[in-house]
């Protein structure tokens, strides 16, 4: 493709992001899936143009809201062009040229707007700083109460792209020997600083040139979300829930801790999320996993299975802050503050409700990807409270080995700070009979 036949295929692809109320990496899989005949090179400029457009959103729309323009795709790639590439207004007009597959000729409104915006920067000392930071209001309150002085710090580690993260399956592949594959692929990969099973990868291939990706030797799936997994601890031969499994990233690395021995309920309130996590559970070799339909978080599957389980993992349904810079489109879908109170409802009934599944002396793992204490630490306080049955494990009891969290009691991740997604976990145990076993052995390297 030429360069300005991708400029066109961006703003066509923007134009179905902003179009549809889907996550953009579903919709851009889509797309692509529909034009094959692009290839993986140009797939590749386009992707980044898009989401680098995704993460500057905020400050785009202020220049074009500062000259009365709208903020739409065209728009938004011109002030892109301009304010962040540097170019000319001839070198523009060449790339807008209306040729075949180009963007269409400049309008006189868009020359103006392009004359307007000459000279300057993304950044303006004039911004907002929750525009400069591309934080929506609704969360900005709360981040700020969360991270007080590291709040400009985190956020702008929000706005680079996420490393892409592999976790070894091992059921089917060691991870030395998968250093090795991706190193025969002309890949640099490294061992995860965390992850006893995470590898991290240097480039941006594309993952159809991944066999041990189609073959279930590697799942891709961010560190902060393998630790997640590892603190459930499931041991071989116990009895396991994923409450809140969607298509089964977490379920996978639970099931292949057991060894393929016990038994791993894989629970969703989404059919299509249970299809894909089953076709996924298949092709990585795991045999001990049952998937579970549930009306909703009072489905009667769980007051029959009460007290049945060794380990329950509720992955609550939260805001998606700590995953901002995977998915930088998220940050503006519909969220207003009395959403974040629903949010946290919802939250406090599902956990209440999956703890009548943990059996005395078995452990119930709080999760999320959200980065506000609201979401976090004061839902398990509040759950503590209500619960006497249930008392807190701390991280240094649950993985002695996991030094780098930013809280004492609870494993709590950030880009900033860990350079993984932003996530959370409380470990609980319900009192009674103890479970067996000692600490999750999570080996290093680890940070000071």
């Amino acid at each position: 493709m030429t360069p300005a036949a991708r400029l066109q295929a961006t703003i066509e692809l923007m134009h179905e992001v902003d179009s549809v109320a889907r996550p953009a990496d579903a919709v851009v899989s889509a797309w692509f899936r529909a034009r094959r005949y692009i290839h993986d090179i140009d797939r590749g400029r386009i992707l980044e143009l898009l989401y680098a457009l995704l993460r500057h959103h905020a400050r785009l729309g202020w220049w074009l809201g500062r000259h009365g323009r709208e903020d739409e795709p065209r728009n938004r790639l011109l002030a892109w062009l301009t304010l962040k590439e540097g170019r000319t207004l001839d070198q523009v007009k060449r790339l807008f040229n209306g040729a075949k597959f180009a963007p269409a000729m400049l309008t006189d409104h868009e020359h103006a707007l392009l004359l307007k915006l000459q000279g300057g920067t993304i950044d303006h000392p004039g911004m907002p700083e929750e525009v400069r930071l591309e934080c929506p209001s609704w969360a900005a309150d709360p981040l700020r109460r969360r991270f007080r002085e590291a709040f400009g710090q985190e956020m702008a580690a929000l706005l680079t792209p996420a490393p892409l993260d592999l976790r070894v399956n091992p059921i089917k592949a060691t991870r030395e020997a998968m250093l090795r594959a991706l190193k025969d692929l002309g890949l640099r990969a490294e061992v995860s600083a965390m992850a006893p099973y995470g590898i991290r990868v240097h480039e941006r291939p594309s993952l159809a040139s991944l066999p041990m990706l189609k073959n279930g030797e590697v799942e891709i799936q961010d560190e902060g979300s393998q630790l997640v997994a590892m603190l459930v601890d499931a041991r071989p031969g116990e009895r396991v829930v994923d409450f809140c499994a969607g298509a089964g990233g977490k379920t996978l690395a639970i099931a292949a801790q057991m060894n393929n021995k016990g038994h791993v309920v894989a629970c969703d309130v989404m059919e299509g999320r249970l299809k894909r996590g089953a076709e996924r559970f298949r092709q990585a070799g795991l045999h001990n996993i049952e998937t579970r339909l549930l009306a909703g978080e009072t489905d009667r599957w769980i007051k029959r299975h009460k007290g049945g389980f060794d380990r329950v993992l509720v992955d609550a349904p939260c805001s998606g802050t700590g995953t901002w810079r995977r998915n930088p489109d998220a940050r503006w879908r519909a969220q207003e503050e009395q959403d974040l109170d629903k949010l946290v409802s919802l939250q406090a009934r599902i956990l209440a409700s999956a703890a009548r599944l943990v059996k005395p002396g078995g452990r119930l793992v709080y999760a999320t990807c959200s980065m506000l204490s609201e979401e976090n630490e004061n839902q398990v306080a509040a759950f503590l409270a209500a619960h006497p049955a249930f008392r807190a494990v701390p991280l240094r009891e649950a993985a002695p080995r996991l030094t780098n969290s930013s809280h004492p009691d609870y494993l709590s991740l950030t880009p900033a700070r860990n350079d993984t997604d932003g996530f959370f976990a409380a470990v609980m145990q319900r009192e009674g009979a103890l479970a067996g076993g000692p600490p999750i052995a999570i080996r290093g390297p680890f940070p000071e």
